[in-house]
């Protein structure tokens, strides 16, 4: 019961601080997320009076708002007034769509207001609106515009679903700004180290395309931004070196019992031990190099190595004296023998490590593209 008690109270305070913030919206100005505010209250709780309040005050303010606004845009010489006047019409409607799904909010405003025919035709003229923008872009014929004319024309079909030309052109824009890049085969190495996984496992700008050689010969590029190749330059790895330190122990331990004034009590007895810690560590070096060329003027882009350092380490342990000394971590030890470092398993770190390197720089390189 009195856990019930709490959440009850827990619910209570976090409606109040609900509605509490919908009125602050209120009295800021901000009529819409008042609006929001108070229908969200009323869905937990319909007799709720601030919330009542709220909303009987907000409602037609922010719609009135609104309204306004797009009336401002379609009035103005901005560029996207159309795109801003669908914005508008979009929260009308979303405020409809709130206030018919909560009953309690129903009860207050029981005809909402919405704008979905005029929404229709707003977004007609908003399609029109960027899809001239966007040939505009992209008869600038640079990159940078042809990215710009993709998301026109994207927003163009948006408004509009297969809006004239838009499907065609947002291909065509696309291509027109994304950065070509063919893949070389890097020169061979004795590790079968191959890094074209991560090359072409880049994902984060759309507008970067890698191809193989064939594929770029199949595909008939009309041309290659950037040629890229991995070079492994090598690995080394270093005999495991052994080091060793010593360790005293000593410690107190129940020998046995004696019996005093009529009681038991324990004996202890000073015991001690030597522990011998020895620790073999193994480390290996690996670097690749990533070249990144220009594919008209042949310049290089990037042309730095990219380096790894991996070790392993293990332990173990021997002693002389009384086992009893010592204490249970380096009793483990005891129990291990020397360990032997596992086939290629500092070359497979140091690929692994590279891997990782070789992605951040790929993704540095290209994600400001």
């Amino acid at each position: 019961m009195k856990v019930r008690r709490s959440f009850n109270l827990i619910i209570a305070l976090f409606l109040l601080g609900a509605c509490s913030s919908g009125k602050s919206a209120y009295k800021h100005g901000d009529y819409y997320d008042a609006v929001l505010t108070a229908v969200q209250r009323l869905r937990q709780n319909p007799d709720h009076k601030k919330s009542k309040e709220v909303l009987s005050l907000s409602y037609q303010a922010a719609v009135d708002y609104l309204q306004a606004d797009v009336q401002n845009q379609i009035n103005s010489n901005a560029n996207f007034k159309y795109k801003s006047a669908v914005q508008d019409y979009e929260r009308i409607n979303y405020l409809y769509e709130q206030v018919k799904a909560s009953p309690g909010a129903l009860r207050v405003i029981p005809s909402p207001i919405s704008k979905y025919k005029e929404l229709t035709e707003m977004k007609s003229k908003a399609a029109e609106e960027s899809y001239e923008a966007g040939i505009q872009a992209m008869m600038k014929n640079t990159r940078d515009d042809s990215k710009n004319a993709y998301f026109l024309f994207t927003d163009a079909n948006n408004f509009s679903p297969g809006y004239r030309e838009s499907i065609e052109l947002i291909e065509k824009s696309r291509d027109d700004a994304t950065v070509k890049v063919v893949v070389e085969s890097g020169v061979g190495n004795m590790y079968d180290w191959n890094f074209d996984p991560i090359v072409f496992g880049y994902t984060s700008n759309q507008f970067v395309k890698f191809y193989s050689p064939r594929q770029a010969e199949e595909s008939k590029l009309a041309r290659t931004n950037q040629f890229l190749k991995v070079v492994v330059n090598g690995f080394q790895e270093g005999l495991p070196a052994i080091s060793r330190r010593v360790e005293d122990h000593k410690d107190s331990v129940k020998s046995g019992e004696k019996t005093v004034n009529g009681q038991k009590v324990p004996v202890y007895e000073r015991v001690s031990a030597k522990v011998t810690v020895f620790e073999k560590k193994a480390t290996g070096h690996g670097s690749i190099t990533l070249f990144i060329v220009d594919g008209q003027s042949k310049a290089e882009l990037r042309n730095a190595p990219i380096l790894t350092e991996v070790s392993w380490t293990d332990s173990w342990a021997i002693y002389t004296g009384d086992l009893r000394a010592i204490n249970a971590g380096n009793k483990k030890l005891i129990e291990k023998r020397e360990p032997n470092l596992g086939k290629d398993y500092l070359r497979k770190l140091a690929k692994d490590d590279l891997d990782k390197k070789l992605a951040s720089a790929i993704k540095s390189f290209y994600d400001s593209y």
